[in-house]
């Protein structure tokens, strides 16, 4: 039992820094990676799991996931308009060809990621 806490508190924490990373990094999704901190921390540390449940940034979206398995409307929309900069201005500023091929891949699957998530109305 101790073990598998600790492996859910390891998923856990480095879920939550990729889903930190991903706010700055283009070819990291924020969103998968906190709802995975979530799960995780809601089977190993109660405490973490309640921080992260209240925490300004990621809550609303997290209840909104935990409760209707949606998010909002608006959300998705600065989903879209960040990843398309983010993954533009990358493709922009690298200068190998087959780089910016992956980042084009990347990011398609990306939005066709976030399109097939349900929306709420705001």
């Amino acid at each position: 039992m101790a073990l598998q806490r600790g492996f859910f508190l390891l998923v856990g924490l480095c879920s939550l820094a990729l889903g930190l990373l991903g706010i700055v990094l283009p070819i990291l999704p924020t969103v998968p990676f906190i709802l995975l901190a979530a799960y995780c921390f809601a089977r190993s540390s109660e405490r973490l799991y309640q921080w992260l449940m209240s925490h300004p940034w990621f809550a609303e979206a997290l209840q909104d996931w935990q409760a209707k398995r949606a998010i909002r409307r608006q959300l998705k929309k600065k989903a879209y308009i960040v990843c398309s900069v983010s993954f533009i201005a990358s493709i922009v500023i690298v200068p190998v060809i087959w780089v910016k091929v992956m980042l084009i891949c990347i990011g398609c699957v990306l939005i066709l990621y976030l399109a097939k998530i349900p929306e709420i109305d705001d």
